[in-house]
């Protein structure tokens, strides 16, 4: 029943989520390096905004040399990377956490850096840079704002439960500690 009753817990629920949001991070990075010209396009279209309304006032934003655009790819590419590892560091600390039947803070804190990581490429890189910048709502084939919002989605409740979860521990550690924290 004691295994039962820490499964049923925020840190139990913010470890499945990190070990969720690993494999789909994982799984982005390797497609994206074993598929590599797939995205390649799509990151050469954003970037010369080329199915955009052509605006005259904002084409000068756009980036047509390739070279530019292939090394911003593969700096997302690493990005991806990184942050799918620090996310599958953080689940492997979440049930180290678990067997040892207490909290580790490296858990949370992995978890967390792999979160804002993914927050980083998704909500600034994608939806801010990509979206407005680069003007990439205006596309209708070369879109990756709905992708983009998942993702945002998934690493922000990721945040939210793990600080939840930080909070609980932290209460049932210290029940008479009587702050509202």
């Amino acid at each position: 029943m004691q295994v039962f009753r820490r499964l049923g817990t925020l840190p139990a629920a913010a470890t499945v989520l990190t070990g969720m949001t690993a494999v789909q991070m994982t799984l982005v990075a390797a497609g994206n390096i074993t598929d590599f010209g797939t995205n390649q396009t799509f990151v050469r279209h954003v970037l010369a905004m080329d199915t955009t309304f052509q605006s005259p006032h904002m084409m000068w934003r756009a980036i047509t040399s390739t070279g530019v655009a292939d090394a911003i790819y593969v700096a997302i590419i690493a990005w991806e990377l990184i942050t799918a590892l620090a996310l599958i560091a953080g689940f492997f600390a979440g049930i180290r956490s678990h067997l040892a039947g207490r909290t580790l803070p490296m858990a949370s804190q992995l978890s967390n850096l792999g979160w804002v990581m993914q927050l980083t490429l998704f909500g600034v890189g994608f939806m801010a840079i990509g979206g407005e910048w680069f003007q990439m709502w205006q596309s209708s084939k070369w879109n990756g704002l709905s992708p983009a919002f998942q993702n945002v989605i998934v690493a922000s409740l990721g945040l939210i439960l793990t600080h939840l979860a930080t909070k609980e521990s932290k209460q049932a550690a210290n029940p008479t500690d009587g702050s509202s924290n």
